[in-house]
């Protein structure tokens, strides 16, 4: 019995995602394969760059574009802490709307076809035509690229969060029906769960994508963040910087994917 107790207790163990080999080993593989690729990448383009002597103003080399970061970081993370403030305030903005005019919906089926049509019609808009305008209205400061981001964002998060909310089974409403429970006791109690995970999908769409909102907010007027850096560098033909600013924007937006997937394990943990 006590061996019996020892091998059930390993098995429980083993069974936890952080405590099985097999599933570290492959992590730690997937870890290795990325690393190496991305390794390649960037030395395949160093040895391209040097060997066919590319002059700077067409491809720096990725050395060249260190170089220009380590330069002057201060200015280079300055303009990220802007850009991201811009994101961070329009991916918020943007979800909050998105999940209480899904929950509205939800809870009010009648009013879906005309909140659809309105939402269809925004995310249809080019945001390269909206965002001169907001400028215009509103000035050069940070609320016209939290509009713009929350624009974008606001879409996926309403499509995603609505589906959730209506993906509950018969079954389940039935049984809230027989104890009498009324629309907003099942939105609470039922629906806000099963739509969860599709939150969760949205925002590891949309918060990558907060990034490229504001930039591209930030290109049509702005005295700072990463989109200006962007925009001075191409005007310039200084594509060190323009590149520089680039990666940085890619390494934020991969952490911003990080960070969902770390919420969405806390968030719904019970779901592996």
């Amino acid at each position: 019995m006590a061996g019996l107790s020892y091998h059930a207790r390993l098995a429980e163990r083993l069974a936890r995602p952080g405590l099985n080999p097999l599933r570290l080993a492959s992590h730690n593989r997937s870890l290795f394969w990325a690393l190496l690729m991305f390794v390649g990448l960037f030395a395949g383009w160093e040895g391209i760059v040097r060997y066919y002597d590319i002059p700077a103003y067409l491809l720096p080399a990725p050395s060249r574009i260190l170089h220009t970061f380590w330069q002057n970081p201060v200015y280079f993370v300055s303009a990220l802490l802007i850009t991201l403030g811009e994101a961070l305030g329009g991916l918020l903005l943007g979800s909050l709307v998105g999940i209480l005019v899904a929950g509205l919906v939800s809870l009010h089926p009648n009013l879906e076809r005309g909140v659809m049509t309105l939402a269809i019609l925004v995310k249809s808009t080019p945001l390269a035509a909206i965002a001169p305008l907001l400028t215009i209205w509103l000035g050069f400061g940070v609320l016209p690229k939290i509009i713009i981001t929350a624009l974008l964002t606001f879409f996926p998060t309403l499509v995603n969060v609505l589906v959730g909310l209506q993906s509950a089974e018969r079954d389940m409403l039935d049984l809230l029906h027989v104890q009498r429970a009324n629309r907003w006791q099942i939105l609470v109690h039922l629906r806000v769960w099963l739509a969860l995970p599709y939150l969760f999908a949205a925002l590891r769409v949309t918060a990558p994508l907060s990034l490229v909102g504001a930039v591209i907010a930030e290109w049509t007027g702005a005295s700072s963040g990463l989109g200006r850096v962007m925009w001075l560098a191409y005007s310039n033909l200084n594509l060190p910087p323009m590149f520089a600013a680039i990666f940085i924007l890619s390494l934020s937006g991969m952490a911003f994917y990080g960070v969902i997937v770390w919420l969405e394990r806390k968030a719904i943990h019970w779901k592996r």
